[in-house]
C-alpha cells in the first residue's frame, strides 16, 4: 500500500496578521484562519496607477446630499465627541472630501492626508484628537501597518472612526456588490475588529451598524 500526505502550500499569507489561509471565493479571496479576514492574494492587488483611474471615476461630489446622508454618522459621532478645536484628521480623503466639507461648514478644521490626491505627509507627524477614514480601509494592502500608523497618530484620548462594510455569513458573498470593486481588498469580520482592536492596542472599540 501507499501513503500519502498531499498539503496546498500555495495558500497565500494573511495581508493584516500574516496568518494561513484557505480559499473563499474562487480564487479572488481568501479567509484568514486567525483574525478571519477576507483578502485578495498579492497576486491580485491593484497597481497604485490602477487605483487612481478606479478612485477619479468617484462621484463624491460635495454637494451630493445622498452621498452626505451616507457619511452623516463619521460627521455626526464627531460633532457629538469632539470640540471644533480639536485636531483631526481625514485619512484618505480622497478627490472629494465631502466629511472635512461638512465639518469645516461647523467650524472644525481637520487636516487632508491621501496617499493619492492629498500628499501631505508631513502630518504622519502630528498626533490627533480623532482621525477619521472612510470607505477607506478596505483598500489597505498592509493593514497591520496602517492600523499601527494610525494607532499612532491618536494622542492618549483620541478616537479612529472607520466606515466599511463589514462581512458576515448572512452575507451571500457570490451576490455581494461589495467585494466586485477591484480596489477592495480587504474585506473585515467582527473577529476581524476584534483582532485589530486587541492585537494593536487600541483602549476599546464599538461597531455601530
Amino acid at each position: 500500500g501507499a501513503f500519502f500526505y498531499l498539503s496546498d502550500y500555495n495558500m497565500p499569507k494573511c495581508l493584516l496578521c500574516n496568518s494561513d489561509s484557505t480559499r473563499f471565493y474562487k480564487e479572488q479571496y481568501y479567509q484568514c484562519t486567525n483574525c478571519k479576514g477576507i483578502f485578495r492574494p498579492i497576486e491580485r492587488l491593484p497597481t497604485l496607477e490602477k487605483e487612481k483611474a478606479r478612485y477619479d471615476k468617484h462621484n463624491n461630489d460635495t454637494a451630493d446630499e445622498g452621498y452626505r446622508n451616507f457619511v452623516s454618522p463619521i460627521t455626526n459621532a464627531i460633532m457629538d465627541n469632539h470640540k471644533i478645536e480639536d485636531m483631526g484628521l481625514d485619512f484618505g480623503a480622497g478627490s472629494g472630501p465631502i466629511i472635512a466639507e461638512t465639518l469645516k461648514s461647523k467650524g472644525y478644521e481637520p487636516y487632508l492626508f491621501d496617499p493619492i490626491y492629498h500628499k501631505n505627509y508631513a502630518l504622519l507627524e502630528n498626533k490627533y484628537d480623532y482621525i477619521y477614514a472612510c470607505e477607506v480601509i478596505e483598500h489597505f494592502h498592509k493593514p497591520y501597518d496602517e492600523f499601527s500608523l494610525l494607532y499612532n497618530l491618536l494622542n492618549n484620548i483620541g478616537k479612529l472612526y472607520c466606515m466599511t462594510h463589514l462581512y458576515n455569513e448572512s452575507i451571500d458573498f457570490d451576490r455581494w456588490y461589495y467585494k466586485n470593486d477591484f480596489t477592495h481588498v480587504f474585506i473585515y469580520t467582527q473577529e476581524t475588529i476584534d483582532w485589530i482592536a486587541a492585537e494593536i492596542g487600541f483602549s476599546d472599540y464599538k461597531i455601530d451598524d
